[in-house]
């Protein structure tokens, strides 16, 4: 019996490694150019890639300038201000130390309010530069002065049960000395003290430049505030200029203070204070 080839299957484009079909010189514009600008004209000015060490070109993640908004309670919540002066209303209120509270969505402040301080993206001149022992940092390009937001942290949103099991796989990752994830894990206590409310954030495949920010172990020059819109059920994570920072100089901040691990992840901050590792925690 005579047997007949099997009818093939639709192509799924999306599937297919469309980049060996790019001619060489297209394939190198296409890398000057997201090595030119890390968040692809997301942000108000370019941010490069700078390398001097090896020919690594950029680093592969999608960018992402802010952090989901799904968690805006979806009803007509905000302030009544007309003019974008928002002084003296109930969202331009502090709610105290490592915390800041903004208009949202549902204020009639507009964009242009003076209280939405962090929505406007990254707030500074940044390059993301490459490290012999490091990897990638996030360097300033121009004076910053203490107390000037720099950046959110955008990423992923992800229950703690979803943390946990990624950070199980990244772990794993890890140990053989080729990966480095950044899920941020940042706990809020409520008033009473006696609960705290948990953010998790992956910038490891979605996020923007904040996930290049190092570690230090004497606290670096960032300060992270959680902030809240008003409106928003879930806190957005910024950084902070907690002193001033001159053109050039590297941006890092506290990953924590507990070391679980003596033999983990190797730290190169260089502070007179290393611990020579980076801090690690139950998850």
């Amino acid at each position: 019996m005579a047997s007949h080839p099997p009818t093939p299957l639709p192509a799924r484009p999306r599937l297919r490694r469309l980049d060996l079909q790019i001619p060489p010189r297209d394939r190198q514009i296409i890398t000057a150019a997201r090595a030119s600008d890390a968040s692809g004209g997301s942000e108000s000015h370019p941010i490069p890639f700078i390398n001097a060490v090896d020919r690594v070109p950029y680093a592969h993640f999608t960018y992402s300038s802010s952090a989901d908004a799904a968690f805006d309670l979806g009803f007509d919540v905000g302030c009544r201000c007309e003019g974008g002066a928002c002084e003296g209303c109930a969202c331009a209120e502090g709610v105290g130390f490592g915390l800041k509270r903004e208009c949202g969505r549902g204020c009639r402040c507009g964009s242009g309010c003076g209280n939405r301080e962090t929505q406007g993206g990254v707030g500074a001149r940044l390059r993301v530069v490459r490290d012999p022992r490091k990897g990638w940092g996030l360097h300033v390009a121009e004076f910053v002065r203490e107390g000037r937001f720099v950046c959110e942290y955008s990423g992923e949103y992800v229950t703690n049960e979803e943390a946990k099991r990624r950070l199980m796989e990244y772990d794993e990752l890890t140990s053989g000395g080729q990966f480095s994830h950044a899920l941020l894990v940042v706990r809020e206590h409520l008033p009473s003290r006696r609960a705290c409310l948990r953010v998790n954030i992956d910038a490891t495949r979605i996020g923007n430049v904040a996930r290049f920010i190092n570690h230090s172990c004497d606290g670096g020059n960032l300060i992270l505030i959680l902030v809240r819109n008003t409106g928003s059920l879930i806190p957005r994570l910024c950084f902070f200029a907690s002193q001033d920072i001159k053109e050039g100089e590297e941006l890092t901040f506290s990953y924590g203070d507990v070391r679980l691990r003596p033999d983990g992840a190797p730290c190169y901050c260089g502070s007179t204070g290393c611990f020579g590792v980076l801090p690690s925690e139950q998850t």
